[in-house]
């Protein structure tokens, strides 16, 4: 009956242990930078950019005036982005290339949906968009 105690522990243990997938944390990261852009805040998305503190210049503006310009295009086209959503695929993982690619949807508010794949690299235990 002890052993069956220690055992039961272990069990618990191990599965406390295994958390989400690579997948599933790099979709779960890219959702929430999506849902900055959504929520019409383009400098929380760059945030969320491999490597953005070291560029030059106003690169990070240029980038701002492109996200800006995305969301002023889906705002005509669909009246924005209703909400964001990870597949049901949730991503794939290239090991050789040490890219984890997340599959997030986006719901716009005329009812129509777009699948999008996003790169996503870590960098010690963040998650960042390529």
């Amino acid at each position: 009956m002890k052993h069956l105690f220690y055992i039961l522990i272990a069990s618990f243990v191990f599965a406390a242990c295994i958390g989400a997938t690579a997948e599933e944390k790099a979709a779960k990261t890219a959702k929430e930078y999506y849902d900055r852009l959504a929520d019409g805040y383009p400098e929380g998305f760059l945030e969320g950019k491999l490597g953005i503190v070291n560029q030059p210049g106003d690169y990070g503006e240029q980038l701002l005036a492109t996200y800006q310009k995305y969301l002023d295009d889906v705002q005509k086209k669909h009246g924005g982005i209703q909400k964001v959503l990870v597949s049901p695929q949730v991503g794939r993982s290239d090991t050789t290339l040490h890219v984890t690619y997340a599959f997030l949807i986006l719901c716009f508010k005329d009812s129509t949906q777009e699948e999008i794949t996003v790169p996503m690299v870590q960098v010690g235990d963040e998650w960042r968009m390529k």
